[in-house]
């Protein structure tokens, strides 16, 4: 399609309008042709329970002559201190026995619920299209980007990176700053109609549904045709960043003429 934009004359020279066109291209004209409680209770304290005991049996004894006595009643108040140190223990043991119950059963119910990771949706990548080139004819770097299919119109080529004439000679060419297949953004691919490999001779026959499949080393990506339209060389609009994941086909209309353009918008499938 890039061919048309050299429209010849009859004596074999580049038309006026071609020269023209170019010359719209660097004021931003679309110049392509194809464009995420412990045990002290034990010891229980003696002195308290020693001193209420001894004054008993003091009181009881208030004959001299019975020596025997006082020694039996002391030895039986001694016994009762020893009995009362010894039910304290108990009590206490027992308190902490029940409390110590409980708080295995706690721990042993509870859940710890961990929440899935949030993963982040990629980062979108800036594309900033490049302009038009001054020179259309100039050379450029020849590199393979990966290759372009269109099976209802039997399409299955190679595809480069770069617009100008140099370039599509070779193939269809990605526009540079441009979105890459399977990239949220506009892929824009501009090809010939009428010359060189005329890759996209027939894309007026491609109407709504049809698939666009890329390939590339990151995979195969597959885009299905939206709608088709005829725009003048102007609408460099077509080469704009898109929110969504888009395709854009472009060559010049008709074929073997630089009037207008036929433009392919297709959108990513999934």
């Amino acid at each position: 399609m890039m061919e048309t934009m050299l429209a010849r004359t009859n004596d074999g020279q580049t038309s006026s309008m071609c020269r023209s066109l170019g010359a719209l291209g660097t004021a931003g004209v679309l110049l392509l042709a194809s464009c995420g409680g412990s045990e002290d209770s034990a010891v229980a304290d003696p002195a308290p329970v020693t001193t209420e005991s001894t004054v008993a049996p003091s009181t009881t004894t208030g004959a001299p002559t019975t020596t025997t006595e006082p020694t039996s009643t002391s030895t039986t108040t001694t016994d009762a201190p020893a009995t009362t140190s010894t039910t304290e223990a108990p009590a206490t043991t027992s308190t902490f026995g029940s409390i110590e119950t409980l708080l295995p059963t706690t721990s042993t119910t509870s859940t710890i619920v961990v929440a899935a990771p949030v993963v982040a949706a990629p980062a979108a990548v800036k594309q900033t299209p490049i302009n038009p080139p001054k020179d259309s004819y100039a050379a450029e770097p020849v590199i393979e980007v990966g290759s372009i299919v269109i099976p209802k119109i039997g399409v299955d080529m190679t595809m480069y990176e770069g617009i100008r004439l140099s370039t599509l000679d070779y193939g269809p060419g990605h526009w540079p700053g441009t979105a890459m297949p399977g990239q949220a953004g506009n892929v824009v691919v501009g090809g010939h109609r009428t010359s060189g490999h005329a890759v996209f001779r027939n894309v007026d026959k491609l109407t709504a549904g049809d698939e666009i499949i890329f390939r590339d080393s990151t995979g195969t990506h597959t885009y299905r045709v939206k709608r088709v339209e005829i725009v003048d060389p102007s609408a460099i609009w077509i080469v704009n960043p898109t929110p969504t994941p888009t395709a854009t086909l472009f060559a010049c209309h008709p074929p073997g003429s630089t009037k207008q353009r036929i433009v392919v918008f297709a959108d990513l499938v999934g």
